[in-house]
């Protein structure tokens, strides 16, 4: 199974297109991972760490490591961050590593409008380990490839207190291969719009449901559902499902006002894998006041 399906379209005689980035699905409270406008709009130092396993028990399936941390600068009106990646499936390896800067705009004491652009290297390693070509001869599978090349990346977000709506394009350039006259496919853009509102059931208790469209060239758009409730502003439990082929729960908790810690639990219908290759995602994160204008609030918060 270490032939998955990158390797379709580098063998392909003309470009191919699908989904390429990384998937999370703790991305609610760190919109980060999505979008570099995200860098310091907690008016704090904040970090945190993920390892999702997708398909667990199906041998090259997905898996990805991220680590990232961001503050607010100057009167919480910047921020910069940094955001390193590693998505490994099959023999393929995907590293990035960014760093990010964002701006603030004070609308109305309500509205906060945040500009955001990120800038890095991504690095493609592509083995051959474990690979059968259709064609003995494919150029694309003589050796492994290796190959980096610089990204940018951008986004906005508005939000209040109330709802939070964010567009990004995290990675604005696309990245090819030339083999022997044959071009393959190594990256394309993608886009990400997410919308979220905050309802208030009781003094402490919030329903906040929220929905991420992923968009790419000739391929299906992706769609994330979520509701989630909120408990004492610390506690969060939730269910989604993504095109209604993948359904999961997930919940997190703030520990001490500074230690954020998450899981999710995913299984596949019948119209994808199947039930018994389900999906596995940890997240923890801590969160710090270093600066004098720094404020924690809440996790669950926007």
């Amino acid at each position: 199974m270490k032939n998955l399906w990158i390797f379709i379209c580098l063998c392909a005689p003309q470009s191919l297109f699908g989904q390429q980035d990384p998937i999370y699905s703790l991305y609610l409270n760190n919109p980060f991972v999505l979008n570099p406008a995200y860098a310091g709009l907690q008016n704090n130092l904040s970090t945190s760490a993920s390892f999702r396993q997708q398909w667990a028990g199906l041998e090259g399936s997905p898996q990805t490591i991220n680590a990232n941390g961001h503050i607010s600068l100057f009167n919480n009106k910047m921020g910069s961050g940094l955001l390193l990646t590693s998505d490994m499936i099959g023999s393929t390896t995907v590293t990035e590593v960014y760093g990010a800067y964002s701006y603030r705009l004070n609308l109305d004491g309500t509205h906060t409008l945040a500009m955001g652009i990120q800038g890095g290297m991504q690095n493609f390693n592509i083995g051959t380990d474990g690979v059968t070509p259709q064609h003995a001869n494919d150029p694309f599978f003589q050796e492994p490839i290796r190959q980096s090349a610089p990204m940018l990346g951008a986004g906005v977000i508005l939000t209040s207190d109330k709802f939070f709506v964010s567009f990004s394009v995290p990675r604005m350039l696309k990245n090819n291969l030339e083999e022997a006259g044959l071009q393959g496919e190594l990256y394309n853009q993608h886009f990400y719009l997410l919308g979220s509102y905050v309802f208030m059931l009781q003094e402490r208790i919030r329903l906040k449901p929220s929905v991420l469209l992923r968009m790419v060239s000739n391929a299906p758009v992706t769609a994330d559902i979520n509701a989630a409730l909120i408990f004492f502003e610390n506690y969060q439990a939730g269910a989604l499902t993504r095109n209604f082929n993948t359904y999961g729960l997930f919940f997190q908790m703030l520990i001490k006002d500074f230690l954020r810690v998450g899981y999710v639990f995913e299984v596949p219908t019948g119209k994808t894998l199947g039930a018994r290759y389900t999906t596995h995602e940890l997240t923890a994160g801590i969160r710090f006041n270093v600066l004098r204008f720094h404020s924690n609030m809440s996790v669950f918060s926007y």
